[in-house]
């Protein structure tokens, strides 16, 4: 079973719903790592409101659960889990883009997971993110692959603000983790990953793919 096993061929039961389709036809041509860890990953319909915990995810209350201990805090504008690790858990969540205060919230797709927080904090920490710019700096297919990863995330955010029935309030040029041309934040292009499937971002895949056993090995010992 590969890492996003259930994933509806790489994309949310949601927008499959709403007739979505890719922003710019398949990803350019770039290297995509082989398959990374195993995975659980639900598709989720989401609800009629702003942060519904709703749809076709199982045990959602004890998810929410979860996900603040996970987050040392209750999760906000929190739709559903779009990711779930090996054992289950929630992994990355699916946030509305208009929490309950009215804030935009660009981040559609939060990362949770505290084995994979830990080794983007790792990375990050370790010069990382100035390599991949480098890197998307110097190779056309990078930075092609990456700049359609940017267009693919803003149409997912705005499908999801309709089926949330809300007008998406994040400015259109916005994505996240510094998408199209800068690398700011790993968490959220490993979340991307992730929740979309491989061949979507190529820097959260390739991220995954650098990760190999230390993926695993947190997370079947029991850390949530």
């Amino acid at each position: 079973m590969s890492r996003h096993a259930d994933a509806g061929e790489g994309r949310l039961a949601w927008l499959r719903t709403t007739g979505r389709a890719s922003a710019a036809g398949s990803r350019p041509e770039a290297a995509v790592p082989g398959a990374g860890p195993p995975a659980a990953c639900r598709g989720l319909v989401p609800g009629t409101g702003p942060g519904a915990p709703v749809g076709n995810v199982e045990h959602v209350e004890e998810d929410a659960v979860i996900i603040e201990r996970q987050l040392g805090r209750s999760p906000r504008g929190f739709v559903g889990v779009a990711w779930r690790c090996p054992l289950g858990r929630p992994g990355v969540v699916l946030t509305a883009p208009q929490l309950p205060d009215g804030s935009p919230f660009p981040t559609t797709y939060y990362l949770t997971c505290p084995v994979a927080v830990r080794l983007c904090s790792t990375a990050e920490s370790t010069g990382a993110m100035a390599e991949f710019e480098r890197r998307l700096a110097g190779e056309p297919g990078l930075a092609a692959a990456y700049q359609w990863a940017h267009g693919e995330y803003r149409v997912d955010r705005e499908h999801l603000a309709a089926a949330l029935g809300l007008d998406d309030p994040v400015p259109p040029s916005v994505s996240a983790g510094g998408m199209p041309d800068r690398v700011k934040c790993l968490h959220a292009l490993v979340a991307h990953a992730l929740a979309t499937g491989p061949g979507v971002n190529p820097v959260g895949d390739e991220v995954l793919s650098a990760w190999g056993s230390a993926w695993t090995a947190g997370c079947e010992g029991g850390d949530s």
